[in-house]
């Protein structure tokens, strides 16, 4: 070749590329004066310039020069507006050319450095391509492309050929590369002001999952993807949680909740790094259930961006490609802006719920706090002093001395016989104490078994004995802020005396089989019917106990001492436990009253409510007569078929007769039920059915 010529010729060819620079790219175009140009001194039917990517794994077209027929690519330019797709490597005879080797072939048939296997090149002999010429395009010390001249007859190229396009490539490859720049600066832009659009379709909705579709129909355009999906950490932080996903084929995408070992790339998104995976068949851990997901339903390249909240990542968000090696730099920066308009959304969102959770929180806590107020003046009005029913002075002078206490921290030790309302008296010092907002907690102490009484007042902890199989807490527990009221104290074991004696002074305590010692933050109540100093003489309870719970003592009288006080307490149980059963409120015949006031009450006011229920079941409505009360001469009524008092032959008969009319008025109030009718006489199952026998009246 005339060297002077060649010169003249390169630079001419240079200076169409000069143009070519000048106008708007067209990558079809680009090429068309300087393959003119070029054409004598390399004749060719196609010429095409390839760009490497940075990797080194993939390229693309940057311009191609060919007749109509000739055109073969389609997508895969590097200058387009969006995202493209891109070859690879590895599966191309270009390989060797951006391995720096220039590369001439004779027949692209039968050369054995071209594949079968890439449909390309299939596709460049089917349209009658022979033989070409490659070079690599080198700039800046590295091998950026590859040029490539070829023809539709064989043996076309000789080394002077070759020769020739190399010195042309190293020629143009600075102008190619600064056009690549150029061009891939102004994509990058383009796509950039693109991603604030999504800030629009975001305020659509506070409802980040809501909103998530639509986010990316909008994000698509600008970074190209089959599927998109956010995952945010779990409050655990062991655990990824499916906020939202767009483009997954049924069953496809990844399950609510999945353990972050499942991914191979968790931890590297956990650690605020970018993953780009471009073959999800040579990258991903077939063995790990996420990554095994991913590969079975066809994704071929991932790219997955942390999501983060402040200095926090909480969570990632994934694209996901059918193709493999699409996702490069520029898609990595997109991906993490789009990854900051995901995390403005849940931070949104996350605003909104707080907001609607404290709107809930306060409209429940002003529910509560009427509930509250509604349930306090409930427990006031029946628990309250002033709605313990009596005159009597006694009883006067016992509420008192009640009410003096109630404010103060005292312990108080309650004394009467069973049934003069004890535990209605407890509750009153309770509900009119600081502590009325806390706990009441009764216990009958005699209720207890011996074996149980510990635990029931102290809680044990789980194998702390035979049954134990968990941690149970005890009264004491349940009481802490409120009041313990302790029923029948003088029942107690001598060992748990001993314990109870110590939680009084030092207002400390241990769980059966427990070592960690536990605060007694509770009032102390108690109560028993025995004579409290000849309980102690008898050596039935400690006397230092005792002088520990008899720092405020009030005692109940008994009902039969309490003179008219009967009365008013038989018409307030007519009242309250004849609207309870259904029987209205019917009177009461002088001749009740006479023997209500005459009879001495020995289990008190206990009794007398179960007489007035009884009363109010035989009479079916009517007045309550001194018949319906069973009750003789100031004595209590025989039970259980025993003689009538002496001197009396007829009462015997009239008892049974008594007692027959009070068990079927019992079983036509409960329709039956012999459970509920026995309940309601107050005697055992199996007795009721003695009785139905003794009298006739069994099935």
């Amino acid at each position: 070749m005339d060297t002077g010529l060649a010169d003249a010729d390169l630079l001419v060819s240079l200076t169409a590329i000069g143009r070519a620079m000048q106008g708007e790219f067209d990558p079809r175009r680009f090429l068309d004066e300087f393959s003119a140009r070029i054409q004598r001194l390399v004749p060719h039917d196609r010429l095409v310039i390839d760009h490497l990517d940075e990797e080194g794994r993939t390229f693309t077209v940057f311009a191609e020069h060919a007749p109509p027929g000739l055109v073969l690519h389609d997508e895969h330019y590097t200058t387009t507006s969006g995202p493209h797709a891109r070859y690879v490597v590895k599966e191309w005879v270009l390989q060797f050319v951006f391995a720096g080797e220039a590369v001439l072939i004779h027949d692209f048939s039968t050369d054995p450095r071209v594949s079968d296997a890439n449909p390309f090149h299939r596709k460049l002999q089917e349209a009658g391509i022979r033989s070409g010429l490659l070079v690599p395009l080198e700039c800046g010390g590295r091998v950026m492309g590859a040029m490539v001249a070829t023809r539709l007859r064989t043996h076309a190229y000789t080394e002077t050929h070759l020769a020739t396009l190399r010195q042309l490539a190293n020629l143009v490859a600075p102008f190619i590369q600064s056009t690549i720049l150029l061009h891939r600066q102004r994509q990058r832009q383009r796509r950039l002001r693109a991603l604030a659009a999504l800030t629009g379709v975001l305020a659509t909705s506070l409802d980040a999952r809501d909103v998530f579709g639509r986010l990316a129909e909008a994000a698509k355009p600008i970074l190209d993807f089959d599927r998109m999906a956010a995952l945010l950490t779990s409050a655990s932080g062991r655990d990824l949680e499916l906020l939202a996903a767009a483009g997954m084929p049924d069953g496809a995408g990844p399950p609510a909740r999945i353990p972050l070992e499942h991914y191979s790339f968790t931890a590297r998104v956990d650690a605020g790094e970018s993953v780009v995976i471009q073959d999800a068949a040579v990258e991903m851990d077939p063995t790990l259930p996420g990554d095994r997901r991913i590969m079975d339903f066809g994704s071929r390249s991932c790219l997955i961006v942390p999501l983060r909240f402040g200095e926090q990542v909480g969570g990632g968000l994934y694209f996901g490609k059918l193709h493999p090696y699409w996702f490069d730099a520029l898609d990595v920066e997109l991906a993490n802006g789009i990854a900051a308009q995901v995390v403005l959304a849940v931070q949104h969102q996350r605003l909104a719920e707080e907001q609607a959770q404290r709107v809930r929180a306060e409209g429940r806590a002003r529910q509560l706090e009427q509930r509250l107020s509604s349930l306090r003046q409930a427990l006031d009005d029946r628990y309250g002093f002033d709605r313990i029913v009596g005159r009597a002075p006694a009883l006067q002078e016992a509420l008192a001395r009640a009410a003096k206490v109630a404010p103060i921290e005292t312990t108080v030790l309650l004394t009467g016989e069973s049934g003069t309302g004890k535990e209605l008296v407890a509750r009153a010092i309770h509900q009119a104490s600081p502590r009325a907002e806390g706990p009441f907690v009764a216990i009958n102490c005699a209720a207890l078994p011996e074996t149980l009484v510990d635990s029931e007042l102290f809680g044990h902890e789980k194998g702390a004995f035979t049954g134990a199989e968990k941690q149970k807490p005890g009264r004491f527990e349940l009481a802490a802020g409120g009041t313990l009221f302790l029923d029948e104290v003088a029942e107690l074991p001598a060992t748990v005396q001993a314990k109870l004696l110590r939680v009084l002074q030092e207002r400390e305590f241990q769980r059966v089989g427990g070592t960690a010692t536990l605060r007694a933050d509770v009032r102390l109540i108690t109560a028993t019917n025995r004579e409290p100093a000849r309980a102690v003489t008898e050596g039935r309870l400690r006397e230092d106990l005792f002088y520990r719970l008899n720092v405020f003592s009030v005692h109940l009288p008994p009902l039969r001492e309490r003179g008219d006080d009967v009365l008013l307490l038989a018409h307030h149980f007519v009242r309250e436990l004849g609207a309870r059963i259904g029987r209205g409120e019917p009177g009461l015949s002088r001749e009740a009253q006479e023997l209500l006031r005459a009879y001495r009450w020995p289990g008190n006011i206990r009794e007398l409510a179960n007489a007035v229920e009884r009363a109010l079941i035989l009479a079916e409505g009517g007045l309550l007569t001194a018949a319906h009360f069973g009750l003789d001469g100031g004595r209590a009524a025989p039970r259980d078929g025993a003689a009538g008092p002496a001197g009396d032959p007829a009462a015997p008969e009239a008892l049974a007769e008594l007692e027959r009319r009070a068990i079927l008025a019992a079983l036509e109030h409960t329709r039956g039920n012999k459970t509920q009718a026995a309940a309601l006489l107050g005697i055992t199952r199996t007795k009721l059915h003695t009785r139905l026998k003794r009298l006739g009246l069994a099935a």
